[in-house]
């Protein structure tokens, strides 16, 4: 039985991974910073970790020949000067932690493969990014995606084949940035945010996790958007939300300003706008279930 290791895995994404790691007879080492989470059954099995002090145990690459990264804090929690360094440090400090171990005991591993997100491309309602495009500006989240990246790229000088997947809005019900879309909408209070002209790139939960496995089990190596075929538009993305839930936009869409009085600077997070390319990927096999916003809002709503 293969087995790879998962930073990560019991947050929203990496449920899902692991979820469809064992329907693929695929065992999983996850690494967690709470010792409450940590089981132990044959294909999976959890092991301490903390990357800001440096501790980790190293029985957590046994058997593995690969690993998913997931680890980082959260970008949907109010951006203050210190939660941005955390923001950067998780993201830095884990990846970092990894490589110091597999360099140090001189651990087996193949391949990493590693999160990152579409926040790297610049605001844009005209661009279309595609993997190639590498332009970035200073903003913060481009600035974070940089170094997370980066982290990752060093893996190479260990003779690791490394792959990273720029990840776009997650539709899940249990979690990200569709049930909080969800909610004024179900109250009659839905309205588009900003001018709703921007960008939306989106994927459902299901075909991001099914990405990160088709990228592990046809060996690819570099950059990947994870992304689904269609991105729409932010008045489209909450007008289809209505459309599924059965309820009516009656409310003005709401200024930027006043996001960004209420938000802060996490409103760049609603306001501004990537239209993502999934070309690649799919030139090399990978075949969208949801291709489309609608049939994927049905089926997750």
């Amino acid at each position: 039985m293969k087995r790879i290791l998962i930073t990560g895995a019991t947050g929203l994404v990496g449920q899902e991974i692991v979820k469809q790691c064992h329907d693929q007879n695929i065992a999983v080492n996850y690494l967690s910073t709470s010792k409450s989470k940590l089981e132990n059954k044959p294909n999976y099995k959890g092991f301490y970790w903390n990357p800001n002090t440096g501790e980790i145990d190293s029985n957590c690459f046994n058997k593995v020949d690969a690993i998913i990264n997931l680890a980082g804090a959260t970008i949907a929690k109010r951006w203050t000067k210190n939660y941005k360094e955390e923001i950067k440090n998780s993201r830095v400090n884990s990846l970092q932690l990894l490589y110091k171990t597999i360099e140090e005991e001189n651990i087996a591993v193949n391949h990493i493969i590693s999160a990152s997100a579409i926040g790297i491309y610049p605001d844009s309602l005209t661009h279309y990014y595609e993997e190639d495009f590498n332009d970035f500006d200073n903003r913060f989240l481009s600035e974070v995606v940089t170094l997370w990246e980066h982290e990752a790229d060093h893996f190479k000088k260990l003779n690791i084949s490394v792959s990273k997947i720029r990840i776009g809005i997650v539709l899940s019900n249990n979690g990200g940035a569709l049930p909080k879309l969800v909610k004024p909408i179900k109250l009659f209070a839905g309205s588009a945010l900003g001018n709703g002209n921007q960008w939306q790139s989106w994927i459902h939960i299901e075909d991001l996790a099914a990405m990160f496995l088709f990228v592990l089990s046809n060996k690819l190596e570099g950059v990947f958007n994870g992304v689904a075929p269609n991105a729409v538009t932010q008045r489209e993305l909450v007008k289809s939300i209505a459309k599924v839930l059965q309820r009516p936009i009656i409310l003005p869409a709401v200024p930027g300003f006043a996001l960004k009085i209420v938000l802060g600077e996490m409103s760049t997070l609603v306001l501004e706008s990537q239209r993502v390319s999934s070309k690649k990927i799919e030139s090399l096999g990978f075949y969208f279930e949801f291709h489309h916003l609608q049939a994927a809002l049905e089926d997750v709503l």
